[in-house]
């Protein structure tokens, strides 16, 4: 069982200079809703249909499956109905953990997040700075409504 744990935060003034990597994402959801996602990622030259289950605390049960760009494409065009956002992911590290800092395009351009992925819900981990605000549980920061809420229509 494939678990995800993961914390979120608001980020102002993003070192992305700092960055290690940095990777163009796309992604549109089939379904959406508070017990269930079903996704479809473009990640570079990756692919990806995710299922998500219902969120307990910060944890979630997550499986990827890895398709064709072809499907992806195909997904994203017949059964996405224009729920898509685009970021730029940038791999920052801070103290022990890699950061996930997710610099957000078009629609919710402006909007910079933050997430560190831990491998228990009460793993430790230093806060940086430029992390101030935890958006956790704070649903119009999920992927999956800023793709039908965008961060400009607020």
């Amino acid at each position: 069982m494939a678990i995800e744990i993961e914390r979120k935060f608001l980020v102002k003034n993003p070192p992305l200079h700092l960055s290690e990597k940095k990777l163009s994402i796309k992604q549109g959801y089939i379904i959406n809703d508070k017990k269930q996602v079903i996704r479809v990622r473009k990640k570079e030259k990756s692919f990806f249909l995710t299922i998500k289950g219902n969120q307990k605390g910060i944890s979630r049960l997550e499986y990827d499956f890895p398709i064709s760009e072809n499907d992806a494409d195909e997904l994203i065009i017949h059964f996405c109905n224009d729920k898509v956002i685009e970021k730029t992911r940038h791999y920052l590290r801070h103290g022990e953990h890699i950061w996930e800092i997710d610099e957000f395009h078009k629609e919710n351009a402006g909007l910079f997040m933050a997430e560190i992925e831990l491998k228990s819900e009460n793993e430790s981990f230093e806060t940086p700075d430029w992390a101030i605000k935890e958006v956790t549980s704070i649903e119009k920061y999920y992927n999956m409504n800023l793709a039908t809420n965008p961060y400009r229509t607020w």
